[in-house]
């Protein structure tokens, strides 16, 4: 039962306040500025005055938030160029992470399009709307008021032609009055003659005509001032103020419309700055940490194994000579240079002896790297091999296509002469046929490179980890035979030195046919010194260099051209110049003759030991 009563009354209450608001709105509608304000004519006026002025303000606002607008965007944009991935970064965003932070950068880029959006809207539609209406509003008020003005200039003279008149039937009374008197008493005085008496009465005719002539006048206007006053604030008045009413009414609608309109301006826009943020959310949600961490050992993979334990090394079963060495540590590690360890376009190229080891730009790629990646680890080499082999395929496709075009086009020309001449295509076409035949050319030398890159064995332990089992074997050797024998491996197991040299773009083969590098009494300086032709050079380089460390040859290696000494696998030289970044490490070792052959000898080829 209560619960009843309370739903009775809570609908009755409703009920009532919509009644309320039914009859506020038909009140309102009944009611006019015209009959309930006939006499705030000046208030009218600040008010109306007040609300256009609120519609400029809000104006100005919606200006300063257009130019707000307008800078956010701006810095927006700003801040996605400027983390723009550089040249020198596009290898990293290779990474899902990366790709992420790229993706949000466009969706910020796109979400500066749309504030962009919202303040050309807000400037054509809304701003311009409010300017018009501001403009269009005043210009009314100020025609309003100069009617209403106008009306009450009108009643202000009428009621002034009343008062005149009204004193004139004052005055005119008050002599008529007096005429009377006067004509009394002289027709009361015996004294007077009859002539005397007669212009007594005469006077008083006329100050009575006088009278009634005031009269009348003040009669006509005050029934001219009452018709003009009822008039006034019955019908013009009243038409004026409402004129007043409706432009402010105007004024409200439009400044509710303009709100709405800012509104929905921001509302188009919510829909593409949703799907932005679904974009970002997107980006976030495709980072996958284990296919980064795949990415990361695809690129710095190298293919050795990590190193063996160093072996003990009894100095009393060991030949003197072979220990002179033996003060190295596992922290000169640190300063080798293997190659996968750092990246070759971070390695300072060499500045070798009268630049003869100097990058050569033609077979060097565009970031630096040999034109075989030969400078790479073998599983390094082999993708990067892979990739170009790629690339020039796509690019051999494409130019096929376009050469098989020209000449369906040619035969089209041929046969038709009128849609062309086939001369015009025959230049074209022996381009595109010598484009192609280049294209060929390089692939066929990519695929040797691949081919003579997967025949290289791959070391199964680190450089280190050879260094210490060859080692320890070669100077066990050497005290059992008391000589300085090498043991080589199978012919199967050796690299083959013309595939891995032969398009190395900073060997010693390539143009060191007016080079040195062996010192005076070397075994091959001696040989090249007339070819050099620098006896500044001698003068500088006279001394011999002390040895930075030592190093075990990995491979055998045979020196095909000056500048490089040939090298048994097993061997141990003294390293004089470590690699710069070429490929190249310069080493020594002594000859037969009490002297020294010191050359080139790929890096790749070798493990050294650098002194602390």
């Amino acid at each position: 039962m209560l619960a009843l009563l309370a739903g009775g009354s809570s609908r009755s209450s409703s009920n009532n306040k919509l009644a309320e608001s039914e009859n506020a709105a038909q009140n309102s509608n009944n009611m006019s500025w015209g009959n309930e304000l006939w006499d705030q004519n000046e208030n009218l006026a600040i008010h109306t005055n007040r609300g256009i002025d609120a519609l400029d303000k809000y104006a100005n606002f919606l200006r300063d938030r257009v130019a707000i607008e307008t800078e956010y965007a701006g810095k927006l944009r700003r801040l996605v160029k400027n983390y723009q991935p550089k040249k020198k970064e596009e290898e990293d965003y290779e990474f899902t992470s990366m790709q992420a932070f790229r993706n949000v950068l466009k969706e910020v880029g796109d979400l500066a399009g749309q504030r962009e959006v919202v303040s050309e809207s807000l400037q054509l539609q809304i701003i311009a709307g409010v300017t018009l209406l501001s403009k269009t509003l005043r210009e009314e008020r100020k025609k309003c008021l100069s009617d209403g003005a106008s009306l009450q200039q009108n009643l202000t003279t009428q009621l002034s032609s009343l008062d005149r008149a009204k004193r004139n039937y004052e005055k005119a009374y008050r002599d008529s009055e007096k005429a009377v008197d006067s004509y009394k008493r002289a027709d009361m005085d015996l004294n007077l003659s009859r002539a005397e008496v007669e212009r007594y009465k005469n006077v008083m005719t006329s100050k009575i005509q006088q009278s009634d002539d005031a009269k009348n006048e003040y009669a006509n206007q005050l029934q001219k001032t009452n018709n003009l006053q009822q008039q006034h604030f019955s019908m013009l008045l009243p038409a004026v103020l409402n004129r007043l009413q409706e432009l402010d009414e105007k004024r409200t609608r439009g400044f509710r419309e303009f709100i709405v309109g800012a509104a929905d301006v921001e509302s188009s826009v919510a829909p593409i700055i949703a799907r932005c943020m679904e974009g970002i959310v997107k980006a976030g949600e495709s980072i996958n940490e284990k296919e980064d961490t795949f990415k990361v050992i695809e690129r710095y993979q190298s293919g050795f194994t990590p190193p063996r334990d160093i072996p003990f090394e009894d100095l009393s079963k060991c030949d003197p000579d072979s220990v002179q060495d033996s003060h190295y540590s596992n922290s000169t590690s640190n300063h080798l240079t293997m190659r996968g360890t750092m990246s070759a376009n971070k390695l300072k190229k060499r500045v070798g002896i009268f630049n003869i080891f100097g990058s050569n730009k033609n077979s060097l790629t565009a970031d630096g790297q040999k034109e075989d990646f030969s400078d790479l680890p073998p599983n390094q080499r082999r993708k990067k091999l892979q990739a170009k082999i790629a690339e020039l395929q796509q690019k051999i496709a494409q130019e096929t296509n376009a050469r098989d075009g020209l000449m369906k086009m040619k035969i089209v020309y041929e046969a038709n002469s009128s849609l062309g001449n086939p001369m015009t295509v025959e230049g074209q076409l022996n381009e595109s046929e010598h484009k192609l035949e280049k294209l060929k050319v390089d692939l066929k030398k990519y695929q040797g490179f691949l081919e003579k890159a997967s025949q290289v064995p791959v070391a199964t332990s680190s450089p280190q980890a050879n260094r210490n089992q060859l080692q320890n074997g070669h100077r066990t050797s050497r005290h059992s035979n008391g000589s300085a024998d090498d043991h080589h491996d199978d012919g199967d197991d050796q690299p083959d030195d013309a595939g891995s040299l032969s398009s190395s773009s900073a060997s010693p083969e390539s143009g060191l046919g007016t080079s040195h590098t062996s010192l005076p009494g070397s075994g091959q300086g001696s040989a090249n010194e007339n070819a050099i032709g620098e006896d500044t050079y001698y003068e500088t380089e006279v001394e011999t260099l002390n040895p930075l460390g030592t190093c075990k040859a990995l491979y055998p290696f045979e020196a095909s051209s000056e500048g490089s000494i040939p090298m048994n696998e097993g061997e141990e030289l003294q390293v004089i110049e470590i690699d710069q970044g070429d490929g190249w490490t310069r080493v020594r070792r002594a000859n037969n003759s009490n002297g020294w052959d010191e050359g080139f000898v790929p890096t790749s080829y070798i493990e050294c030991t650098l002194y602390a």
